[in-house]
């Protein structure tokens, strides 16, 4: 639109400096198991958010019948299922839930941990906080070093752009027509930092925040029926309050979880 040459911003060098000195400076500071996490989770962008009005639904059934098999059966006839869960019939019927395997875990070692009859209700609130609040922290390290990383790119611009003039100031006696053209390639290291910086690093950043904000709402939705049913209430109660914990935007209505509930009676 302001008639430029597109073949300008096409300068190698330029992307060599910024993207060699970014991703150095993410392997430098990032242990392996974080930037295994990034590449995981900005790859994970590409698909919808998992943890929609179908997972609440499913999870929703699957509290509901196991706490309604540990109320019927006692929390011994389900030692068989959180002992193996991937060998376990009911967790067999949900293939999304079984995928999901902090969810799993964070669901039978807390059921093992009422099975053994040693924790009080606010410590197992405690356990549960804890557990959770180092999944976040964990998972929280990737954004973070994208982060950090989008932050230095208007600095590794600025170092592209001066490695430029100087290679520019080299040539100062030619004609103008080449040193502007040098001119112009060192100022694409400035441009391009910024824009990877504020268009493209912040905002993969950002979005894999609000996809762990939603995992996290997902395992608070788990924490809540655990907390409701280890204080003696009725599973429809405790997966009742765990349908109050969810977002409304995924939340099922009332009569959608009793329609869930009535079908896993049957």
């Amino acid at each position: 639109m302001h008639h430029g040459e597109l073949a300008v911003l096409v300068q190698p060098n330029e992307f060599l400096i910024i993207g060699g000195a970014g991703l150095g400076s993410l392997i430098i500071g990032n242990p392996p198991g974080t930037l295994k996490s990034a590449l995981s989770m900005t790859l994970g962008l590409l698909k919808p958010d998992p943890f929609n009005a179908k997972a609440y639904g499913e999870l929703l059934q699957v509290l509901y019948e196991i706490l309604r098999t540990a109320r019927k059966d006692g929390l011994i006839g389900l030692e068989r299922h959180i002992e193996t869960p991937a060998e376990s019939e009911i967790f067999a019927k949900y293939p999304n839930f079984l995928h999901h395997g902090a969810a799993v875990s964070i669901l039978c070692d807390t059921l093992k941990v009422l099975l053994g009859g040693t924790v009080e209700d606010h410590h197992l609130s405690e356990i549960l906080d804890n557990d959770l609040e180092q999944q976040h922290h964990e998972a929280m390290a990737a954004p973070a070093a994208i982060n950090k990383v989008g932050d230095a790119m208007p600095g590794f611009g600025i170092v592209a752009a001066v490695l430029g003039v100087i290679v520019t100031m080299a040539s100062i006696g030619g004609a103008a027509s080449e040193i502007g053209e040098k001119v112009g390639a060192a100022l694409v290291g400035t441009f391009l930092g910024i824009l990877l910086s504020y268009g493209v690093l912040g905002p993969i950043a950002q979005a894999i925040e609000v996809r762990i904000a939603s995992e996290h709402a997902y395992m608070l939705c788990i924490k809540t029926a655990l907390l409701s049913f280890a204080r003696g209430d009725a599973p429809m109660s405790a997966v009742e309050f765990a349908r109050r914990n969810i977002e409304p935007s995924s939340r099922p209505s009332f009569a959608e979880l009793e329609a869930l509930t009535r079908q896993k009676a049957a």
